[in-house]
């Protein structure tokens, strides 16, 4: 009788799971949907590092000669599709558009304890050429910034062009830590949120003009924490980044690059972008995007992608 109560226990949990679930499920299986029949991309999986290392990559269903390549590496906040649906559709319409996700964010996942933006960028450089690609132009949001330029440094003759959209790359020690403090919390708990409104503090943080946290329930943000099964390993990454010094040696990129910020901001303020053109210097280019706060890709994705396709387009 005893096995009988816990196996039944088991069931009625393993269903209340699923219940909690359903609606990111619901949400994941819709973005498939689009990615797939709408923007003609399809998933792919790539083992790397004698399989101790697999990156999930959404591809195009048939690349076209005439098309150049280009690669869209995401930030924090979910994974790519989140991220790059308002862009995505256009976007291919334009480039043979490969979306990788990067390691511990989707499906991607490595047994190995490497956590710097240099093992996320050959990860995806190392992805792409599994997949043939050998020549592409990169475009990072945020931490997918900090790999775009590692990629860009560590394979000069693979990656063509460089879109870097609100990435405090180039930043002094004293400006980090003033801007931790007008932050005012653990940045962690920010970026790797563990409660409904530690997600809508990150939304008001990104946004600008909409505080688009509002718009969901704390049902349904409690089910997308739920859904992340590398919390641990995404805070690794983070703290990877916080501990670290600036760096003094950081490489001058070769490849014209186009830098892209929103001049409202919080994450990542206007004159951290200035102070990366200057260190890119003439074959750089910034361009500034009013009334936009960090998240440009969702406050601001048709003038990014007007940027974007104006400067990538041969």
């Amino acid at each position: 009788m005893f096995s009988t109560i816990g196996s039944l226990r088991l069931r009625l949990l393993s269903l209340y799971s699923a219940i909690k679930a359903l609606p990111v499920n619901t949400a994941e299986a819709l973005l498939s949907l689009y990615f797939c029949y709408y923007c003609n991309l399809s998933p792919c999986t790539v083992d790397l590092d004698d399989c101790q290392t697999s990156m999930h990559i959404w591809a195009p269903n048939h690349r076209s000669c005439k098309k150049p390549n280009m690669v869209l590496v995401h930030g924090y906040g979910g994974n790519s599709k989140w991220q790059f649906v308002f862009q995505v559709a256009h976007l291919t319409r334009e480039f043979n558009i490969y979306i990788p996700d990067l390691v511990f964010f989707g499906k991607s996942y490595s047994t190995r304890t490497e956590r710097t933006d240099v093992f996320q960028a050959k990860c995806v450089c190392d992805g792409m050429k599994k997949l043939g690609v050998q020549r592409f132009s990169a475009y990072g949001l945020s931490y997918g910034g900090y790999v775009v330029y590692r990629m860009a440094a560590l394979e000069e003759k693979t990656v063509e062009k460089v879109v870097i959209v609100s990435s405090g790359i180039v930043y002094t020690e004293s400006q980090k830590a003033e801007l931790l403090k007008k932050i005012g919390r653990n940045v962690v708990d920010v970026l790797v949120p563990e409660t409904p409104e530690e997600i809508r503090t990150l939304c008001r943080m990104s946004m600008h003009k909409f505080d688009v946290g509002r718009l969901f329930p704390d049902f349904f943000l409690r089910a997308f924490i739920a859904a992340d099964g590398y919390k641990k390993e995404k805070q690794e990454l983070v703290e990877y980044l916080l501990l670290g010094k600036p760096d003094l040696n950081l490489p001058v990129l070769t490849q014209e690059t186009l830098l892209i910020w929103g001049d409202k901001d919080q994450i990542f303020p206007i004159q951290l972008a200035h102070q990366l053109h200057s260190h890119l210097g003439s074959k750089s280019k910034l361009e500034i995007l009013k009334n936009v706060g960090h998240a440009a890709n969702m406050e601001a994705p048709h003038s990014l992608n007007k940027l974007v396709t104006l400067f990538l387009s041969p």
